[in-house]
């Protein structure tokens, strides 16, 4: 069995990576808010230890001798609330981290652990972004929170070398995708967000990335023979 486990499979390049694995031959779980799909598992990443705890419980029936290959893709996260983070309340801020960082975090050690010892080719692709690299006004918890999954994926990759069953841990940023994520920008005042027109004009150029594209993209980095344990992907290169 081929197993990919996906959060965010709903909509976005989370619903594609989702299809596109299904055609590939992959059984796929989604960890999704809404948790539209037939594969689909309601989770609410805002809370970190019901996350953990659902997850746990989806995968510990999972029959470890019959997989022969696992995928794990973090996909999921917000950009909400955008603005200056002084300015917003705490119950946002920790809304924010807790799906973007701690829910994440919680959920990949859970999946490594359970796992770890299968031998099978494993894979964990953390979705990052132009963001973890760096700073923008208004962006100030995504910026934060992906720049802390890129450290921690690129830390997993150097504990996994130690492991005589290791996972491939790996940072893939996807580029500018048209997606509500986009829309939310484009609708965002420049108070709150200083570089809206920037990513206004991209629309009006065309310069966005239909998200089926760019799952295609990740899916060829994934799937790569030669994938480097903690190295960063860009799915620019990996466009056909």
């Amino acid at each position: 069995m081929k197993l990919s486990i996906v959060t965010g499979g709903s909509k976005g390049l989370g619903l594609a990576l989702c299809e596109q694995l299904i055609e590939r031959g992959y059984q796929v779980i989604d960890f999704s808010r809404s948790a539209p799909h037939a594969y689909s598992i309601p989770i609410d990443l805002a809370d970190p230890e019901k996350s953990r705890l659902v997850v746990a419980k989806a995968i510990e029936s999972i029959d470890s001798d019959q997989l022969e290959e696992l995928i794990v893709v973090s996909n999921a996260g917000t950009l909400k609330p955008i603005g200056p983070a002084a300015g917003r309340s705490h119950t946002d801020l920790l809304e924010n981290m807790n799906t973007n960082f701690v829910s994440a975090i919680l959920m990949l050690t859970e999946i490594i652990a359970q796992f770890q010892t299968v031998a099978c080719r494993k894979v964990v692709a953390n979705i990052s972004s132009g963001a973890a690299l760096r700073g923008r006004f208004g962006w100030s918890l995504y910026c934060a929170a992906k720049a802390g999954m890129e450290n921690f994926v690129r830390s997993i990759a150097l504990e996994q070398q130690v492991q005589p069953q290791p996972f491939i841990p790996v940072n893939i940023d996807p580029g500018v995708i048209d997606t509500d994520m986009q829309s939310l920008i484009r609708a965002t005042p420049p108070s709150d967000f200083l570089d809206v027109e920037y990513f206004v004009k991209r629309k009006e150029q065309g310069k966005l990335v239909p998200p089926d594209r760019v799952a295609s993209a990740v899916i060829r980095i994934l799937e790569l023979p030669d994938l480097s344990s903690g190295d960063r992907y860009e799915t620019s290169q990996y466009n056909s």
